[in-house]
């Protein structure tokens, strides 16, 4: 069972976060805990244009299903809508900033006082495992 929350990233060259929610050619998924911060899985789209489209968002929001957060350097208000809705919070970010900087920062804050979005995250973690750990407790019976 995977433990920590898992993250994404809005990214080209999966070492900076250097682009837009809705134009994101890729997104580097990284599961952390105060620990640990382990690259889990690259997502990549083929180039958009920023000109609107709703239908674009619908595969990058789907492809975050999980994540309790997406760092990005911009995200449109349909978008910051659907992805509050799915679970995951948006967190914008100075264009360019270091992905290993930000789950550094992440970890210091998921070990010191998490803010409000980390604790929820932590919170539903929490509350999955225990589930799961009460279900395997119980047995099977048929």
């Amino acid at each position: 069972m995977s433990t920590g929350i898992l993250v994404a990233f809005a990214s080209g060259d999966l070492k900076h976060v250097d682009q837009h929610f809705g134009s994101a050619t890729g997104f580097a998924l990284y599961r952390v805990t105060p620990d640990t911060a382990l690259l889990e899985q690259v997502i990549q789209f083929d180039e958009e244009v920023q000109d609107g489209n709703e239908n674009k968002l619908i595969p990058k929001i789907a492809a975050l299903n999980g994540c309790a957060a997406v760092y990005c350097q911009a995200v449109g208000g349909s978008a910051v809508q659907q992805l509050v809705k799915l679970g995951v919070q948006p967190v914008k970010v100075s264009p360019g900033a270091p992905i290993g900087e930000l789950l550094q920062d992440l970890q210091n804050e998921m070990a010191s006082g998490p803010s409000a979005w980390v604790a929820r995250a932590l919170s539903k973690v929490e509350s999955d495992n225990g589930r799961f750990k009460t279900m395997a407790d119980e047995g099977w019976e048929e």
